[in-house]
């Protein structure tokens, strides 16, 4: 149990969010939590939550209010919308906003709020999905004040195994991106392999253990090939989630002049997903581009 008098909030009790939530409540800090759908907070007050009626109520409890949301629209709505986060927001509290979005809104936001009210923000979106989660081994890319980091970073510490300050706000957004064009080009052609190996009379679940060590592995083999040669559905991150991070890619790309041939096929691919009504299934469903689902 922590000895911490630190006050927290949790804000968005998603997949990702209600297993970090109740890691802090399992530490021992006071920790206040809402959910815009109110049957998500069960496991977290559960753990020792308690359920605040709206984000500013989380606000005005928390020092360190921690948020992790949809998209932008929904950040905004929670920081700067009716009985939002800045509502009750004040200079010796930091926001820490583990939603993903476009780096150039995560500076946006995060300057207004800290004009308008002091607040601090880090941007510090995560990669590790619900294992990660669970387990508190996320890795966590941040942006902001080398002041605000150093506040909350003890206290990332119990969701995360790894976070990095990478520069001023937006910084996080722009490794985050950088994180999932690794990713989602990655969880396609993980597919084409696995379906390469079953055309060729290979099991592909053999396939991570004989590539271990060599230059081909990684975790997305390691993680991702036996999950597609099972056809497993256990949802540990959507389909649409990957491809609203390739689009905020592109978008950025657009607006830098960067050109991303291999990142835009990834994107389209997994568009192509969402089109075959999988866009609330797992990752590892890039398989079915590919071949039908086993019975």
């Amino acid at each position: 149990m922590s000895s911490d008098t630190t006050r927290l909030g949790y804000i968005g009790l998603g997949l990702m969010g209600g297993p970090m939530a109740q890691r802090l409540a399992a530490a021992g800090y006071p920790l206040a939590v809402w959910n815009r759908s109110a049957d998500k907070l069960a496991a977290a007050t559960g753990a020792g939550a308690i359920a605040a009626a709206s984000p500013r109520a989380v606000a005005e409890q928390s020092d360190i209010v921690f948020t992790c949301l949809t998209d932008t629209d929904a950040v905004e709505a929670v920081v700067f919308g009716p009985d939002g986060i800045a509502e009750a927001a004040s200079a010796d509290k930091v926001l820490v906003d583990f939603s993903s979005m476009k780096p150039d809104k995560a500076k946006e936001f995060a300057a207004r709020l800290r004009s308008e009210t002091g607040m601090g923000w880090i941007d510090a979106p995560v990669s590790g999905g619900v294992p990660g989660a669970t387990n508190g081994t996320l890795t966590v890319m941040a942006g902001g004040s080398a002041e605000d980091f150093a506040r909350v970073e003890p206290v990332v510490a119990h969701m995360a195994g790894r976070f990095t300050l990478m520069g001023e706000n937006g910084a996080g957004q722009s490794t985050k991106l950088i994180n999932q064009m690794i990713v989602g080009a990655g969880l396609a052609l993980m597919a084409e392999c696995c379906q390469f190996a079953e055309d060729a009379g290979i099991d592909p679940a053999k396939l991570p253990q004989a590539l271990a060590g060599g230059r081909a592995d990684s975790p997305i083999l390691q993680q991702f090939l036996p999950r597609m040669a099972a056809r497993d559905r256990d949802v540990q991150g959507r389909v649409a989630i990957m491809v609203k991070d390739l689009n905020t890619v592109m978008d950025s790309a657009r607006q830098l002049g960067t050109s991303l041939p291999l990142t835009g096929l990834a994107a389209e691919i997994h568009k192509l997903l969402v089109k075959q009504g999988l866009g609330d299934s797992d990752n590892a469903a890039t398989i079915d581009l590919y071949a039908p689902p086993k019975r």
